[in-house]
């Protein structure tokens, strides 16, 4: 199970509906499941079907993370016009057993996230719990 708050998700969804027709991707911070902060990356490919990270904005994001006390615990991007499931490429590429991988479907008009874990070359699906109120919503 991840937790996410609802703010961070709706700016993750922005962001993938603003990089359309492009995937979009970034990475997440946080301690034991939790997360507490986001960073929009930059789809250094520019495709629809793929996404690499800057090598340079990954180590930032590493730095600022550990200067924080957390740790990358997930990553994330968008389908602009596939299911929020990982895709064969997805699975191949995901090299990192612990970390929890997360998909933006744009597919529907409205949005699909779900979470997963890869390892082993196969993906399965995992509680994703979105707290908190929205981004216009006051607490």
């Amino acid at each position: 199970m991840i937790r996410i708050p609802r703010a961070i998700v709706e700016a993750i969804i922005a962001q993938a509906r603003a990089e359309l027709p492009n995937e979009a991707c970034g990475l997440l911070t946080g301690v034991d499941g939790y997360v507490s902060a986001h960073y929009p990356m930059r789809n250094v490919d520019a495709s629809p079907e793929h996404f690499s990270f800057d090598p340079r904005e990954q180590f930032a994001v590493l730095r600022s993370a550990r200067a924080e006390g957390q740790r990358i615990v997930a990553n994330y991007h968008s389908h602009p016009s596939t299911p929020a499931h990982p895709s064969e490429e997805d699975i191949r590429l995901a090299f990192d057993p612990d970390l929890i991988y997360i998909i933006v479907s744009l597919a529907q008009q409205e949005p699909v996230v779900k979470a997963f874990m890869i390892q082993e070359g196969q993906a399965s699906e995992i509680g994703l719990n979105i707290f908190g109120y929205g981004l216009d919503e006051r607490s």
